[in-house]
């Protein structure tokens, strides 16, 4: 991770260095805090935001689920973001807001905890690897389950949720994969440890539901709403692990992620074992679309400058 130069830090842009939090923050102790990740991407007008406003209301939702009252509107935030990728050069393409509940009390009652708002850039580039972008990743299904909405708000991006996605994407890596698939309290597939999950079976796609215990994640609205538009069937459904073995190609998206070919899964190759047409017709709509190539699509470009 490459550090940049300004950290905004409730209301105030200060030196990296300096963005510091007490040992007594209550989010450390108990994963009280929300946060979103947001890409910046070079376009022919200058540097674009995508989904800014989309990410920065689910961030406000994701507050709202633990109680978190967030002390600046809507406008305020996004402009912060803005301001924030403006003053750390041209190579930040990663933006972490993240809000949480600040010192006061040791215990589980966070209630009169004040909320600490921060904004941060840093240059990620491809998140697995360029070489698995553009071939794709192996997979593994995880041992670690992932909680069922009766167990967790997981259409919220609450810190505490994502221990279970740490605890998998360990495993995947100490097993010599790229990344983990996690399967929910009914052996159904629900996501990755980052990202959604698609699969392509006989010209049709389909994805997880809600129900599965996933985040609706912003780019997998995006990407159902692209592939809709040139003519493919979505389905929500429940998919389960045999089926994605079986399937003419499985992807996977997200922020970070973006969209991701899988070419295994648990040593079973999928489809020839490279990434299939559809996955490749939608890896590379997306890219025009978020490097401003796409006029349909400027609506979901927020500009910088």
């Amino acid at each position: 991770m490459d550090i940049t130069e300004k950290i905004w830090m409730d209301g105030e842009l200060v030196d990296w260095k300096d963005a510091k939090v007490h040992i007594m923050t209550h989010a450390l102790h108990y994963g009280g805090g929300v946060f979103e990740g947001l890409r910046v991407y070079d376009t022919a007008r200058g540097r674009a935001i995508f989904r800014l406003r989309d990410h920065m209301r689910r961030f406000f939702n994701s507050a709202k689920t633990i109680y978190l009252d967030i002390p600046y509107s809507l406008d305020e935030l996004c402009e912060a973001v803005k301001e924030t990728v403006r003053v750390n050069g041209p190579k930040a393409d990663y933006i972490r807001p993240l809000a949480y509940y600040g010192t006061g009390v040791i215990g589980l009652n966070p209630v009169n905890l004040p909320t600490r708002v921060a904004i941060a850039c840093v240059h990620m580039g491809a998140y697995l690897g360029e070489e698995q972008q553009k071939k794709g990743v192996r997979l593994i299904t995880s041992s670690w389950e992932k909680p069922s909405n009766r167990a967790a708000a997981l259409q919220a991006k609450i810190c505490g949720n994502y221990i279970n996605s740490v605890l998998a994407r360990l495993e995947a890596v100490h097993h010599g994969a790229d990344e983990a698939l996690m399967l929910n309290s009914e052996g159904n597939v629900a996501e990755g440890t980052g990202e959604n999950v698609f699969m392509v079976k006989d010209g049709r796609i389909y994805t997880t539901p809600l129900s599965a215990g996933i985040l609706e994640g912003i780019t997998r609205n995006s990407i159902m709403e692209i592939a809709r538009d040139i003519g493919y069937e979505v389905t929500e459904k429940d998919i389960t692990r045999t089926e994605l073995y079986m399937a003419d190609e499985v992807f996977m998206t997200g922020t970070a992620a973006e969209v991701l070919p899988v070419r295994m899964i648990d040593e079973h190759p999928i489809g020839n074992g490279s990434p299939g047409p559809v996955t490749v017709e939608l890896q590379k709509m997306f890219s025009d679309i978020v490097h401003g190539r796409n006029e349909k699509y400027m609506k979901w470009l927020e500009f910088v400058d």
